[in-house]
């Protein structure tokens, strides 16, 4: 029988107390439904002691309180480069807007040197769409521009929930999410220029939210303990395939194991 690819994730579309998470505590295997508990209990055995506190300090540093979205990027170099930097940054979250994203991303995925199998990743067509969907799971959406609306990025409340947006290398952020943004941020200039590369600019912004945070909440991270659970789950799945060709056979032990009689 040919196993399946992958396990299959329940999203959960709704904000939880003070930030919005995507997963169930569900992990579809097939006809069998594992949770977390059951997936650690089933890889955790087959999974390297320093691998698996590898995972375990990563997702304890993960929000999703911020998340990043890049604009119309056209260079892939810049790509790579700010998938990296969110993924060193505890971003879980970072959404691609493009007229043909989908395109374009599957086909250069190589350029994020494997950045992309730890972060979850969406794609759109247009500001619209995504705003939208951002504004609903409760972030506010502050685009950089250099403007005289913009605030300084050191005098936000990096708190609250916020998708940060970064734009074209040329054009940078489209008219249409200037003005559908909430805010407009910039970050203070002292030199001549008056911008940085895309991908340096949105290094320094989520460095710097990450700091803030740290700062005033005393850590970036802020799963729950059921959030840190599932998550973990996930990032053990992610580890290999033979991970989840475990999780597979451990589904397959679950539905033969004969149900207790009331």
């Amino acid at each position: 029988m040919k196993m399946e690819r992958r396990i299959t994730k329940t999203h959960n579309d709704t904000v939880l107390g003070s930030h919005w998470f995507p997963y169930f505590d569900r992990f579809k295997c097939g006809s069998v439904d594992l949770s977390s508990s059951e997936v650690l209990q089933a890889v955790g055995p087959y999974m390297m002691e320093e691998r698996r506190e590898r995972i375990r300090n990563t997702v304890q540093n993960r929000t999703y309180s911020l998340c990043l979205v890049v604009e119309g990027l056209t260079d892939f170099g810049n790509v790579s480069a700010v998938f990296r930097s969110a993924d060193a940054l505890g971003f879980q979250s970072v959404h691609v807007i493009s007229c043909d994203s989908s395109k374009r991303y599957r086909q250069n995925r190589h350029v994020s040197m494997g950045a992309e199998k730890w972060l979850d990743i969406e794609l759109w067509d247009s500001a619209k769409d995504c705003f939208q969907v951002l504004k609903s799971r409760g972030y506010r959406i502050a685009t950089t521009h250099v403007g005289i609306d913009a605030v300084s990025i050191y005098d936000m409340d990096w708190s609250c929930p916020t998708a940060i947006v970064v734009g074209n290398e040329n054009r940078g952020i489209s008219d249409e999410a200037l003005e559908l943004s909430d805010l407009h941020c910039s970050i203070p200039m002292k030199g001549m220029v008056d911008s940085f590369n895309v991908s340096v600019a949105a290094g320094i912004l989520m460095h710097h939210a990450v700091c803030d945070r740290t700062s005033s909440l005393g850590s970036h991270g802020d799963l729950t303990p059921e959030e840190t659970r599932i998550l973990l789950a996930e990032f053990s799945l992610r580890h290999s395939k033979s991970m989840i060709s475990i999780a597979h056979d451990y589904a397959k032990r679950k539905a033969a194991t004969p149900k207790p009689k009331l």
